[in-house]
């Protein structure tokens, strides 16, 4: 393998690594293989420390392909508790507000989630990496500030109900890129005349790519240890 002209590989993130701690991983294994110091990798598309699945990591010279990577549609399994919200619409933060659910049937569900099918305007979770004048809006909500984001257009081209329980749903979810599942999770749990929040996340497909195509982190380390590398020449 050549990982300095450029490799792709397909990694599935673990539950409680942000998406940098799986690119520090692989980074370090190929530079301990190489006996480099420095060596570029990236990954395609970010998911938060809450949730799992299909992330695409770039080496070398195949970094430069990362913006056509992350462009591709993706596909979730998402689990949403109905009847509470959190600040983060996720497990992030604690429950600041609960709701009715006893109205909620799995036939108001499957209605209120076709109205999010199609092109929608969404409006980013303030716990998020969306910049504001050059801070990032996690950071600023964290210390205190008011944070007012701009909706944004995006695609949904599925979504199916997995599973119904009376405070509880899985749904999944086929998506253009800067889809938020947290903040659909806010959306739907509005529409259906109560409160909602992400309690799991799996990403299951970026493009062509599914988590049967995936290697854990271990696995790609190994790969590293083991696979003949071709080395820079001026190793």
């Amino acid at each position: 393998m050549n990982f300095v002209e450029g490799e792709i590989l397909y990694i599935d993130k673990p539950l409680g690594w942000t998406s940098f701690d799986a690119v520090k991983r692989i980074r370090g294994a190929l530079m301990r293989r190489m006996g480099l110091h420095k060596f570029k990798v990236g990954h395609a598309g970010t998911l938060d420390p809450l949730a799992t699945g299909v992330m695409i990591v770039c080496t070398g010279r195949a970094t430069k392909q990362i913006e056509s990577l992350q462009a591709g549609v993706k596909e979730y399994v998402a689990v949403m508790a109905l009847g509470a919200t959190t600040p983060s619409f996720d497990l992030e933060t604690k429950v600041d507000a609960t709701y009715p659910t006893d109205h909620i049937t799995r036939e108001l569900v499957e209605q209120t989630l076709t109205k999010f099918v199609g092109r929608i305007e969404q409006v980013p979770p303030a716990y998020s990496a969306c910049k504001i004048e050059g801070q990032r809006a996690y950071s600023m909500v964290r210390s205190g500030l008011e944070v007012e984001l701009k909706p944004k257009v995006l695609v949904i081209d599925k979504i199916e109900l997995l599973d119904f329980k009376p405070e509880e749903i899985t749904v999944r979810v086929v998506c253009s890129k800067g889809t938020y599942i947290r903040a659909l999770a806010r959306d739907i749990g509005r529409s259906l005349g109560s409160g909602a929040h992400l309690v799991a996340l799996r990403r299951t497909r970026v493009g062509d790519v599914s988590i049967d195509d995936c290697l854990t982190v271990s696995q790609a380390a190994e790969l590293i240890a083991k696979t003949d590398i071709e080395m820079p020449e001026n190793n």
